[in-house]
């Protein structure tokens, strides 16, 4: 085994269980298959391959739990999400690496500001009428197309508005996530922007550490596990802005 590919199966556990106990996981999976060797737009569709598998895991788990969602509710999400995830696959598969790489970079430090404050879920507020909640969902779907890391913060505070309670609105973010997975990977694979070996690495790094977070989180953990995302976060930012070596 490679050092590239400790690198992506150790990284990828901890990201997994970062995943699994606070979220923002990707915004370490991205510059680890930088660091790797695999150029920025490539890295963010490889890293997608990851957030497929773990995601179907995490569906699977809330079926297994019995808690599901009536589909013909999601229609106002799904759809709009769906076009939008489409555009933005598209836009970020034309810019170059450098550009990805600085863009996701100076990203990772509000998503990891989001990620330790997160948005208030309040379900006490009236919802949103069904024009602002296509086009909200439609701009959430084209940032989950092009870049992915935090899309999940932002859902769960969006769904809430839409009608959702809390659990329900996990599962939706999970159904969310993977719907536009499923349209942004081939939009990667077509433009050649996924490498497969690091990619399926990545995955099983994730799937392990999703299992072992989910399993053995403990009292405190989640305290650790932000404190650790945050400073690695910080390093592996740094680094995609050139800040050093």
């Amino acid at each position: 085994m490679e050092w590239t590919d400790l690198l992506l199966l150790v990284g990828g556990a901890v990201a997994g269980v970062i995943n699994a106990m606070a979220g923002g996981g990707s915004t370490l999976t991205v510059p680890l298959l930088v660091l790797a060797g695999v150029p920025g737009v490539a890295a963010n569709g490889s890293n997608r391959v990851g957030i497929l598998t773990s995601n179907i895991s995490s569906l699977l788990s809330f079926r297994n739990q019995g808690v599901s969602v009536d589909l013909a509710r999601l229609l106002p999400i799904l759809g709009p999400a769906l076009a939008g995830a489409l555009v933005g696959a598209y836009g970020v598969s034309e810019v170059t690496d450098e550009t990805f790489e600085r863009v996701f970079g100076l990203l990772m430090i509000p998503i990891v500001l989001l990620t330790i404050f997160k948005p208030r879920v309040r379900t006490d507020r009236p919802d949103w009428p069904l024009a602002a909640t296509i086009g909200v969902f439609f701009l959430i779907g084209i940032y989950a197309g092009a870049i992915q890391a935090g899309v999940g913060l932002v859902l769960l505070a969006a769904l809430s508005r839409g009608g959702f309670d809390l659990v329900t609105a996990n599962v939706v973010k999970v159904i969310f996530t993977i719907a536009a997975t499923v349209i942004a990977l081939p939009v990667f694979i077509i433009q050649g922007q996924v490498r497969w070996g690091p990619a399926i690495v990545l995955a099983v790094g994730l799937s392990i550490g999703g299992w072992i977070g989910a399993r053995f989180a403990v009292k405190g953990g989640e305290r650790w596990i932000r404190i650790v995302m945050v400073v690695a976060a910080l390093v592996l930012s740094g680094r995609l802005l050139g800040l050093y070596g």
